[in-house]
């Protein structure tokens, strides 16, 4: 093949490698940029040209870069991130700026961590915009496809390309009516999984720490009832003989009106804020991590532990 003139590459041109790399797909990579799926084709068939190599090829039903693409994608990378933090503003001026952010999250932190959030946004950054999408379990890939800036939940990627920091450690605790039989005394391993569970499932592959020390212990809950979101189990379990485990600080409001118990399986586990290079080097994203990290610190207990545990 012959090559291009190298001036041929553009930012733009890079920044389509790598979303293509990173997503492993020019439909998605196309729904990120907001251009056809015939814009990416034709800007990777241009930097197949340049580089003279055919970047990325199907096996399986599946987009697979070359071994000459994943350098390329890396050093795209690179040159994106050095100039994005070129042409970002030295400095922030939380008071005077008027940009859109996205968090993506769930159910948890929308009621344990945002809250407190926005309230310090509003009083610091009156004009910053604030867009929530559920991450469910994919979380990592909104961040990858631009759909969201910054991530907050359980899940922290193991992969390259992700800057992290632990925010919050929690556990779980049981709940159930005040009536229960359960709800008096200690809550030992074997009445737990003998008891009537309405559990939650929160879709995908995501599993509760708990359920994963409950079945290497060798043991399995009786689930009776099984709904997609911890929102109105105050309205569900009182009057029933149920329980269900939640993080502390998801089943504390509910203490008014349901029993917490320390649960026999607290499967510990920790909440992390999760982004790219897209933003690290973007004075107003570092701000808002700051800002995120400085609430937390101020208005949330770091070690969940409820005065109404017996």
């Amino acid at each position: 093949m012959k090559n291009s003139l190298p001036l041929g590459v553009d930012f733009a041109a890079l920044r389509t490698l790598r979303l293509v790399f990173e997503l492993r797909s020019f439909t998605a990579a196309a729904t990120s940029l907001g251009v056809n799926q015939s814009a990416v084709s034709y800007t990777i068939d241009k930097l197949r040209r340049i580089f003279n190599d055919p970047l990325f090829f199907r096996l399986g039903g599946k987009v697979v870069p070359t071994e000459r693409c994943e350098q390329l994608a890396q050093q795209a990378s690179d040159m994106l991130d050095v100039f994005e933090a070129m042409i970002s503003s030295a400095t922030f001026e939380p008071a005077e700026a008027n940009q859109t952010l996205s968090i993506a999250c769930n159910h948890y932190e929308r009621l344990v961590i945002l809250p407190q959030v926005i309230r310090a946004l509003r009083k610091q950054a009156p004009g910053l915009r604030l867009g929530q999408v559920n991450s469910t379990n994919q979380g990592p890939d909104l961040l990858k496809r631009g759909i969201a800036d910054v991530l907050i939940g359980p899940i922290r990627p193991d992969e390259d390309g992700f800057y992290c920091r632990t925010v919050l450690a929690e556990r779980y605790c049981c709940i159930m009516d005040p009536a229960n039989p359960l709800a008096s005394g200690k809550l030992t391993k074997d009445a737990y999984t003998a008891a009537n569970h309405l559990t939650v499932n929160y879709g995908g592959d995501w599993r509760s720490r708990f359920l994963v020390d409950l079945e290497n212990d060798g043991r399995k809950l009786n689930e009776v009832i099984q709904i997609p979101s911890p929102a109105g189990l105050d309205e569900l379990l009182p009057g029933t003989d149920l329980i269900s485990t939640l993080p502390i600080r998801l089943a504390e409001p509910m203490a008014d009106r349901l029993a917490l118990r320390p649960c026999p399986y607290p499967g510990e586990f920790e909440i992390h804020m999760v982004w790219t290079a897209r933003t690290h080097h973007s004075p107003m994203y570092g701000w808002f991590r700051d800002l995120v990290v400085d609430t937390i610190r101020r208005t949330v207990k770091r070690e969940p532990e409820p005065d109404c545990f017996i």
